[in-house]
């Protein structure tokens, strides 16, 4: 047999099985130690220092901007950073919680791989012919007429009238629920059967005479769970028990004179939300008027009407002052001035905004050059600039206006030329600010004015000048989208104003998010308690070597209350011990109370979090680590390297 002598180029890299693993291991686990010390309301902080020009200095206590910061050559703490942004983008929130999660879990793995289970035990698939009871959608054989479902496995058909009801203690019986459901919805139209039906069929299965620990690694979906997959969804179903939603449909009451809307649970879930918002910013720079905060941060979400797109809630931020004279503001608020000769004030405005060029009065080609004989000639030259520039305001003031923004320099000759006929003109205004002004006044950006039928104008009842501090800005009222608010941060210093953006954006995202999803849980380390339980319960009844991946996996959720409580300074053995004495108790609403440095009543407390929030980082830690505990080989590419061109 011919041998290969060398496969890869000089200088790439290659490392294998256990070497492989261990970097793997090392560098997510070095990005999550990294990150743990923020988590909780007692998280410390940490100093970015960029080596760029100026050395600019950021201070924050935010995962996903931490990481997102750093320079990573370890492919697996990539993965963990990547993992954080996602988070970022989707919840807003979690994204320490989730690359913490993530290390714990590749710690948990690490010892178990030093007592000899082979990584893929940890997450090896469960053995479809000895143990598995399969359970397909494509199983249930739902037929118009007779409403009768078929089930089938090796010893044969079997009607609904055969089955028994599946032990409700399976962690996994929701589940096959709600896929049954889904699949009844998707073909309801199709069907000659009730929804009363399909709910009888989702309760009953098929009596294959297996045990209940058996039934406990059936299939749902296409693949078999693994260890870690199996235990996650065993914690996401403790937890959706868990859950509370106060959110409720109003109900209209019509009087004699008026039609009054109530909503028994209107008042509940707002309350909600203020506790989520002042749990998530607990942790933040604006824990200290957290309160004040989170009123501004519901305020400004209710505004939305349950959309989540944030571009019509505008963050200023105005050094001076401190951060409690941070105000919530109707309408659009643009950081700039308004010119010299100008009306301070228009009613009914009706607003063209604009990325085009308004200097055209002097000579700008770069590397033109002009001859002429003698200085009349320059003077025909700058009249005929300037006859053009005219010519193109003309055409922008046939749009009907009285507000022209522009997101390039506007000269003084033009600016003079809108003045004279009365038009308020906004320079400078940079490409994200105008974006947002033309979406919450319902205009475009226009950049050719030669069809003024084709250009849609915003518009808003009032545009004046306002003071904030020292400063003045243009503050656009009763404009088209209704829902437009701005935000004012004040504050000691740019470090603290852009940490407490971040902090308020955070709040915002998981608001936004909750309004759509308005299932709530408690805080404090109570849900990481909840799945640890319920994880526990399912590694007593799993066979085998799996069962210790899935305690593994309880001992990681538990490390999540035991890093919050050593951030603040607490005996996490200790209180990690009674939290879990607590939590054997029926209904228990036990957490870590930072604040008085005990066990306390999370319910009372008004400690909550968003239930999406918790899922994304349960899942998406779970699917990170089982990535990178598949690696078994890191091959790092040579360098391309520039061709010698001499």
């Amino acid at each position: 047999m011919v041998q290969v002598e060398r496969l890869f180029k000089d200088e790439a890299t290659e490392e294998k099985g256990e070497r492989a693993r261990m970097a793997s291991f090392i560098g997510a686990m070095a990005i999550a130690d990294l990150v743990k010390t923020t988590l909780g309301p007692k998280g410390m902080d940490k100093i970015l220092q960029s080596t760029g020009r100026g050395h600019s200095v950021t201070v924050t206590n935010d995962g996903a901007t931490i990481l997102k910061s750093l320079h990573i050559d370890n492919p697996a703490a990539k993965v963990l950073v990547e993992i954080s942004k996602v988070q970022d983008d989707e919840v807003g929130d979690g994204t320490t919680s989730v690359v913490v999660l993530a290390g714990e879990l590749l710690r948990e793995a690490e010892k178990l791989v030093a007592t000899k289970i082979h990584p893929m035990t940890i997450i090896a698939v469960f053995d479809a012919n000895n143990t598995a009871v399969r359970i397909r959608e494509d199983s249930f054989d739902i037929r118009n007429g007779h409403g009768a479902g078929h089930v089938t496995n090796s010893k044969g058909p079997y009607t609904v009238a055969q089955a028994i009801p599946l032990p409700h203690k399976s962690p996994h019986m929701n589940l096959v629920k709600r896929r049954l459901w889904k699949r009844y919805c998707d073909h309801k139209h199709e069907l000659g059967i009730t929804a009363t039906e399909v709910r009888c069929w989702m309760s009953l299965m098929v009596a294959f005479g297996v045990s209940e620990s058996e039934i406990l690694c059936m299939e749902v979906e296409d693949g078999w769970f693994s260890s870690f997959r199996m235990a996650a969804e065993c914690a996401r179903e403790a937890l959706l028990k868990r859950v509370m939603d106060n959110k409720e449909d109003p109900v209209a009451f019509i009087t004699e004179n008026e039609i009054i809307t109530l909503s028994t649970n209107a008042e509940k879930f707002k309350a909600d939300l203020m506790k989520i918002a002042m749990t998530t910013l607990s942790s933040k720079i604006l824990s200290q008027d957290k309160e004040h905060f989170a009123k501004l941060a519901v305020d400004a979400v209710m505004r939305l009407k349950g959309s989540t797109n944030l571009e019509s809630i505008q963050i200023i931020k105005k050094p001076g002052g401190s951060l409690i004279d941070s105000f919530l503001d109707e309408g659009f608020i643009l950081d700039k001035k308004i010119g010299i000769g100008q009306p301070k004030r228009i009613e009914n405005a009706k607003i063209l905004v604009a990325n085009t060029a308004m200097d055209t009065d002097k000579v700008k080609i770069y590397g033109a050059r002009v001859r002429v004989d003698s200085m009349n000639r320059v003077a025909e030259i700058e009249a005929a600039e300037k006859e053009k520039m005219r010519e193109k305001v003309q055409k922008i003031l046939a749009h009907g206006i009285n507000c022209f923004v522009n997101r390039q320099l506007i000269y003084n000759f033009p600016e003079e030329l809108f003045a004279d006929a009365g038009i308020l003109a906004i320079e400078h205004a940079d490409f994200d600010g105008i974006e947002r002004l033309a979406l919450v006044t319902g205009g475009d950006i226009a950049s050719t004015f030669d069809n003024p039928e084709s250009v849609k104008l915003g518009h808003c009842k009032l545009i004046e000048e306002i003071m904030i501090g020292e400063d003045k800005l243009i503050k656009f009222s009763g404009v088209e989208m209704g829902q437009a608010c701005t935000i004012v941060l004040r504050g000691a210093s740019n470090h603290v104003l852009d940490e407490a953006e971040r902090s308020l954006h955070d709040a915002l995202c998981v608001l936004s998010q909750t309004v759509n999803d308005s299932r709530v849980l408690l805080g404090g380390g109570w849900p990481e308690m909840v799945m640890a339980k319920a994880v526990d319960e399912l590694a007593r009844k799993t066979p085998g070597k799996k069962s210790h991946a899935i305690e593994a996996f309880s001992r990681a959720l538990i490390a999540i209350p035991t890093i919050i409580a050593d951030n603040a300074g607490l005996d996490s053995a200790d209180l990690v011990a009674r939290l879990r004495a607590e939590h054997h108790k029926e209904g228990s609403t036990a957490g870590i109370d930072v604040i008085t440095g005990a066990v306390g009543d999370m319910a009372e407390r008004g400690i909550s979090e968003a239930f999406k929030v918790k899922q994304a980082v349960l899942l998406s830690a779970t699917e990170a680590a089982e990535m990178i505990l598949r690696v078994d080989e890191i091959i790092t590419c040579a360098p391309r390297k520039r061709e010698d061109r001499m």
